[in-house]
């Protein structure tokens, strides 16, 4: 029975360094967000295909937030965000660019409706294997080698956290008449605070996606997507939206990203960002506690941000084995999901994912002192086994 598989799996004391980003954590999730919420489009809750009342208040708020046009509440995840934004501002037979390393939903809208996708091909930081950023000089390539390109597409943070010049590569796409989304699902914190990168929404794109469920206290499948300039189709990209995502939205999400928004509205209007000096100084400590680290490297975090990356997420913790940058054959040891094993059975921390060369773990404002000094504890402890 799942529910009860579910209900043994959190008492079994095993720390989330994943998605989503509320982290099981009670402190920033109201716990009555359950079946007692769970209602439909009754009179005087609005209606999430044509909302004028709670909701739109909602929407406006995130719009408020991320200083857009408009906004669109999403309980179908980024993905319907990514579909509806594509299909609404290209036609058949049109041409897209993205590159290597975009979600699925890219090239998933472009089978869809018939668009032809053109990759930009990323090169991998030599040092780590992790895809670097998109540049603005491969964009303006591709769009000059091809001109009918409509729409562009850019992946900022990545799932590793990398980030690209959003600013310089939206003069580009723009100088050749194309639209500019972005796909910044791992980014919905961005913008928030000093101590992180800007948002993409206020860097000249067009239309973005943040999924709020993955770096921020909301439920899964709770996004946003944003419109951002005066170049998008705002009636379409409704109809679009309306087509494409489910016609009985739960009101169990959508409670949870207004107050998610609003808990974000809170700490900035404080003026003190506390949630996110928090997390900043949680960040600076796990960062304290593994300086002493040498058969893994923590990217950003116990070693510079690489030429190859515009900018970097700190949020987002990427463990590499240093083995790789020596091109050694790997043995258990090191192996990445080796190391996933152990952070799983010996010290009780679920990463989010593990790739080839490195693994990935997802922070949040909602994690705690004791959940970075888990994860600190155990790197440190690997690593020196990793000695003998």
């Amino acid at each position: 029975m799942l529910y009860k598989k579910l209900i043994e799996y959190i008492e079994t004391d095993i720390y989330p360094m994943h998605m989503p980003g509320h982290k099981r954590n009670p402190e920033f999730v109201p716990v009555d967000l359950n079946c007692c919420i769970d209602i439909t489009e009754i009179p005087g809750f609005d209606d999430l295909r044509e909302p004028r009342g709670v909701l739109s208040e909602t929407a406006e708020l995130a719009a408020e937030l991320y200083q857009c046009r408009e906004a669109f509440l999403l309980v179908n995840g980024s993905t319907v965000g990514i579909l509806a934004a594509v299909g609404a501002h290209c036609k058949r037979g049109d041409k897209i660019l993205a590159a290597d390393n975009c979600h699925w939903s890219t090239p998933n809208a472009a089978e869809l409706f018939g668009l032809d996708v053109q990759y930009i091909t990323l090169d991998a930081d030599v040092e780590t294997g992790v895809p670097c950023s998109v540049t603005a000089d491969s964009v303006k390539n591709a769009l000059h080698n091809d001109p009918d390109i409509k729409m562009v597409v850019i992946t900022s943070p990545s799932y590793e956290g990398v980030i690209s010049d959003i600013s310089l590569i939206a003069k580009v796409v723009h100088d050749a008449g194309a639209l500019l989304l972005v796909d910044c699902a791992h980014g919905a914190h961005l913008g928030f605070s000093d101590h992180f990168p800007k948002s993409p929404t206020g860097l000249g794109t067009d239309i973005a996606v943040v999924s709020l469920h993955k770096t921020l206290p909301a439920l899964t499948q709770c996004s946003l997507l944003l419109m951002c300039s005066d170049r998008v189709d705002i009636d379409a990209t409704k109809r679009l939206l309306n087509i494409l995502q489910t016609s009985s939205p739960s009101y169990i999400l959508t409670a949870s990203i207004d107050h998610c928004l609003r808990l974000l509205k809170s700490d900035k209007d404080s003026g003190k960002s506390k949630l996110f000096d928090e997390y900043k100084d949680n960040l600076d400590y796990f960062a304290s506690c593994i300086q002493g680290l040498k058969n893994l490297t923590v990217l950003y975090h116990s070693s510079p941000c690489r030429c190859g990356f515009y900018d970097f997420d700190p949020g987002k913790i990427v463990i590499v084995p240093v083995t790789f940058k020596h091109k050694k054959k790997r043995t258990a040891d090191v192996d990445s999901s080796h190391i996933a094993g152990l952070l799983r059975d010996d010290y009780k921390i679920e990463i989010e994912r593990v790739c080839d060369d490195y693994l990935i773990a997802m922070t949040s404002i909602c994690d705690t002192r004791e959940g970075f000094t888990r994860l600190a504890d155990a790197l440190c402890l690997i690593d020196e086994a990793m000695e003998k």
